[in-house]
């Protein structure tokens, strides 16, 4: 597929991660995974991913750790965060340290799908009346 997008998951929650994956894998993307900051950070390295999903507080390492990493790093990949956490100074860090958007759990994977179709300029065309307007 000339389209597949490859999206890594860091996320320690594996029932999401599952969840995230069946999604994304039906849209037709190539999905792998990380369960903490530290196995991201090599995974973004190592295999150059065309998404980041990334969630706020894991074992080890949490998200921010990962997002003040590839701050300024002018080839990191787009950045989704994940998160449970309610606190709006949270989210405003977050979109400082250049997340494209940052959503709080539970979520509809509805609302993934359209942030990942956004980010990845992927975002279905709008649909067009096939019937001819009276004029």
């Amino acid at each position: 597929m000339a389209d597949q997008k490859l999206i890594l998951l860091v996320d320690d929650d594996r029932e999401l991660v599952d969840a995230m994956r069946a999604v994304l894998e039906r849209q037709g993307h190539k999905v792998i995974q990380a369960h903490d900051g530290h196995q991201g950070k090599q995974a973004i390295y190592n295999q150059r991913p065309d998404l980041v999903i990334l969630d706020m507080m894991m074992p080890r390492m949490g998200g921010y750790p990962v997002l003040e990493h590839f701050k300024d790093k002018g080839d990191a990949p787009p950045i989704i965060m994940v998160t449970a956490n309610e606190g709006s100074r949270h989210k405003v860090y977050a979109e400082y340290l250049g997340v494209i958007d940052y959503i709080r759990k539970p979520f509809a994977m509805e609302r993934l799908l359209d942030t990942v179709n956004k980010a990845l300029g992927t975002a279905p065309a709008e649909k067009k009346d096939d019937k001819p307007k009276a004029e």
